[in-house]
């Protein structure tokens, strides 16, 4: 091999272990594909989450933030959670633990299960749908069934479960959809 040859497969070598790196530092900083943290989350009713008491297993478990946005804990009760990141959760169960049941509770939530997202119009079986990372607007419509064939694929609309408005807006079949997301698939007119 000539040194020319040599050289370009080095720098070929070391811009793609660049771009890995970068994808690995990325996600160890917690940043999600859509360029968002993912400690970002708002929690919201429908969410299943796992709270961790640390030495406390009567005090842990699977618990559903309930239609009000609250959960109800063993002890403290109601704990309000709509709109709560996991940490935040993590430290109000904390705070209502101390002093009077432990001095220094140690606790941890995690997401087991999103709240559904919902889809209406022109798919064939409209209704509400579990919701899995990374989806998208045509992810949706093919976990419903697909489209009719009276659909309107370039009119789709999505109101964001975080958007206080509630302003329909439209999208592509590549937008990303959200727990909590309403999608609209109206009919086409011919």
């Amino acid at each position: 091999m000539d040194g020319g040859r040599n050289g370009m497969w080095t720098w070929r070598r070391l811009a793609a272990a660049t771009v890995g790196l970068v994808a690995l530092l990325a996600g160890a900083a917690g940043l999600a594909q859509d360029g968002t943290a993912s400690g970002d989350y708002r929690l919201g009713s429908g969410d299943k989450i796992r709270i961790t008491v640390f030495g406390h297993q009567d005090l842990s478990g699977e618990f559903e933030i309930d239609g009000a946005g609250a959960v109800s804990l063993p002890l403290i009760r109601r704990v309000e959670a709509r709109g709560l990141t996991t940490g935040e959760l993590a430290e109000a169960i904390a705070s209502r633990l101390r002093p009077d049941y432990l001095r220094k509770p140690r606790v941890s939530v995690d997401v087991s299960a999103y709240r559904p997202f919902y889809i209406l119009g022109e798919v064939r079986s409209p209704g509400s749908y579990a919701f899995v990372n990374n989806m998208t607007v045509v992810n949706a419509v093919a976990v419903a069934g697909g489209y009719t064939y009276r659909a309107s694929k370039k009119k789709i609309t999505v109101v964001r479960a975080n958007d206080p408005g509630k302003v329909k807006q439209r999208v592509s079949e590549e937008a990303r959809i959200y727990p909590g997301d309403v999608i609209e698939v109206p009919e086409r007119f011919y």
